[in-house]
């Protein structure tokens, strides 16, 4: 994805496009157990994911009054639908010249 880059924040491996917007964190410090990441969703999709299958959403704490989506990786997953997740958690902070060459695919820099 383009000018995505990992560093460590709050002690996890996090996303961030530009090095400043974030739009994914693994998480598994919270206390509750669980492995999961946290993502930023479009209007909706939250109440959405969750209502749909608790099992495998949450709202996550910090961050889940945004919107924001809560995927649990310790159960069994659907990688496909996790990388659609994390490109549209992308899309979601993204601004529109890097959703273009996103759009563009392979070779397009990214």
């Amino acid at each position: 994805m383009p000018e995505a880059v990992e560093r460590l924040s709050h002690g996890e491996p996090t996303w961030f496009i530009g090095g400043k917007k974030t739009f994914a964190t693994f998480s598994d410090h919270h206390h509750d157990d669980r492995v999961a990441f946290w993502c930023p969703a479009p209007v909706g999709a939250q109440a959405h994911l969750i209502a749909a299958d608790p099992l495998h959403y949450f709202r996550p704490p910090y961050v889940g009054h945004r919107g924001w989506i809560g995927v649990y990786l310790d159960v069994p997953v659907d990688w496909a639908e996790i990388g659609e997740l994390v490109q549209e958690a992308y899309r979601t902070v993204a601004p529109a010249r890097l959703i273009r060459r996103l759009d563009e695919g392979p070779g397009n820099g990214a």
